[in-house]
């Protein structure tokens, strides 16, 4: 019987319950999750082969490729930064799509190989990560919209295309053999210096020359053509993960992990919107939380029960796993009980030199130790504390009949 009571009183949750509770949690999360794999699978369809020559793709550049080949420059594509600096001649041309992605020791070994190389260098969209190492004395500005800029300048090249769309990053040099281009805001979008060994290196902004949908439009082909044909060989540099030279130790002796490879491949906007999520997480706890204020005493609406009541306090005893507030709940009461039908005043029932000596008059010496049942230990699991309330029943039944 009292097996069968504590199996239905137990405060442990069933599968729907779990369920009703966290369907709302997992709803959220699944729709998050939805959202964010849409919107990668959308970025990289639009993304996909981008600034690959390989790729006929609206961001690719098959299209300026195949117009060099056809010009007689041979267009070697690689991925790994051995491979691009044993390839760097005085005949040959080298473009580096993603400067930035770069680690300083590939930085550090990719100047070097510009700096004794009589070649020309194109660095697209460079900025504050990679222009001292690649480009010392030139500084970038905030970034500007890609539209049609007119040359502004007078470099050959530049003024032959004259306007091509062009923007992104923006430079200053105190360098005045420079060539500054496209101007926005007096900044250069275009900046051309000369190097040591003979060569030069470009700065592009942004790469929407090299795009094979922008490739037409205005003097973009023009000037593709003439900053990566002017030497017979053009090293296409598609900057990788999976290069070996990413796990090198740089000049001051540290590796670049793993990790920070991969957070610099995520754009900003996904880290400054995963922290608004966070703050507004913190804010809704806090809000939650002021929400419920101090306890207030108030008078039932319905009168409920003693047993729901007694039923509702056992249920909460057990989820706290509180067996030792539920045993003296059950002394107690016991010893409320029988102390006025043993002559024990109430304010003496809980003091076991006045309620014992009595209780034990009464009893048979045949009879169970009280102490141990009123005054004792606190169960050690549920099933002792089964056991102490059937044997506080059968004492309370045995003080009433004797």
């Amino acid at each position: 019987m009292n097996r069968t009571r504590a199996s239905t009183t137990s405060a442990s949750l069933t599968p729907l319950q779990i369920w009703t509770r966290t369907r709302g949690v997992l709803l959220i999360v699944g729709l998050i999750l939805i959202g964010g794999i849409v919107l990668a699978t959308v970025r990289s369809a639009d993304h996909h082969g981008r600034l690959d020559p390989r790729s006929a793709d609206p961001h690719g550049s098959r299209a300026v490729a195949e117009l060099l080949k056809a010009q007689g420059v041979t267009v070697q594509v690689f991925t790994t930064l051995d491979e691009v600096t044993a390839t760097t001649g005085a005949d040959s041309t080298l473009l580096v799509t993603t400067p930035d992605l770069l680690t300083l020791h590939q930085q550090s070994a990719l100047h070097r190989a510009m700096t004794a190389s009589p070649g020309r260098t194109v660095l697209l969209g460079a900025g504050s990560t990679s222009l001292a190492t690649l480009a010392p004395g030139v500084t970038d500005a905030a970034g500007t919209a890609v539209k049609a800029r007119e040359p502004q300048c007078s470099l050959p090249e530049a003024v032959r295309a004259g306007s091509v769309d062009i923007g992104g990053e923006r430079y200053a040099t105190e360098i005045d053999s420079a060539d500054a281009c496209y101007l926005s805001d007096g900044r250069p979008t275009l900046l051309k210096l000369p190097a040591s060994g003979g060569g030069d290196t470009v700065l592009l902004g942004s790469a929407d020359i090299l795009y094979n949908e922008r490739l037409d439009k205005q003097g973009n082909a023009s000037l593709a053509l003439q900053l990566l044909g002017s030497r017979t060989h053009l090293v296409w540099y598609l900057p990788s993960l999976s290069d070996t030279s990413l796990t090198e130790s740089d000049p001051e002796g540290e590796s670049p992990s793993a990790a920070d490879s991969f957070l610099s491949l995520v754009p900003s906007g996904w880290l400054w919107g995963t922290l608004q999520l966070a703050l507004a997480a913190v804010l809704a706890a806090i809000w939650r939380a002021r929400r419920l204020g101090p306890l207030v005493t108030e008078r039932l609406p319905v009168a409920i029960r003693a047993s729901e009541a007694t039923e509702g306090r056992a249920r909460l005893y057990r989820k706290a796993n509180a067996r030792d507030r539920a045993a003296a709940v059950l002394r107690s009461a016991t010893r409320s009980r029988i102390a006025p039908l043993l002559g024990v005043t109430a304010q003496d029932a809980h003091s076991p030199e006045t309620l014992l000596p009595a209780l034990s008059a009464r009893l048979p010496e045949s009879a169970a130790a009280p102490r141990e049942l009123l005054f004792g230990p606190a169960p050690a699991d549920d099933a002792a504390l089964i056991r102490l309330a059937d044997h506080l029943d059968a004492l309370e039944r045995e003080v009433r009949t004797s």
